[in-house]
């Protein structure tokens, strides 16, 4: 499980909140994610990597992004998920703020995303 650290998992968050601060979300998530991997989001939306390949690109940019604080908790000898708050920005519009939960599994060897869910924490 070296490879489902809090360090390495919070390196890829990073990257997938960059990703998404440029419009290239899919391409990210694209290599990241398992076959069967969805994204379960703060409006009530289920994403299938369908869905997601065919939205997420085209998504405007996320202006700024702030991660904190993270938790790991694993699930087993090859899968992790890692808890944390984050507060993203887009011009014109009020802070989203919410708990993330990434799920994470190692598949031959290397670190692919199962499972992200967002908890909204202003309602």
């Amino acid at each position: 499980m070296d490879d489902l650290t809090l360090e390495n998992l919070m390196d890829l968050e990073r990257q997938g909140w960059e990703a998404l601060s440029s419009a290239t979300g899919w391409d990210f998530y694209g290599r990241l994610m398992t076959a069967e991997g969805v994204m379960l989001l703060v409006n009530g939306m289920v994403l299938d990597r369908t869905t997601i390949a065919a939205t997420l690109n085209e998504s405007p940019a996320w202006a700024s992004f702030e991660i904190t604080p993270e938790k790991l908790v694993p699930v087993g000898t090859h899968a992790a998920t890692l808890v944390y708050r984050a507060v993203v920005e887009r011009p014109g519009q009020p802070p989203f703020e919410a708990l993330m939960a990434s799920t994470y599994v190692l598949l031959d060897g290397v670190v692919r995303l199962a499972l992200y869910q967002q908890t909204t924490t202003t309602h």
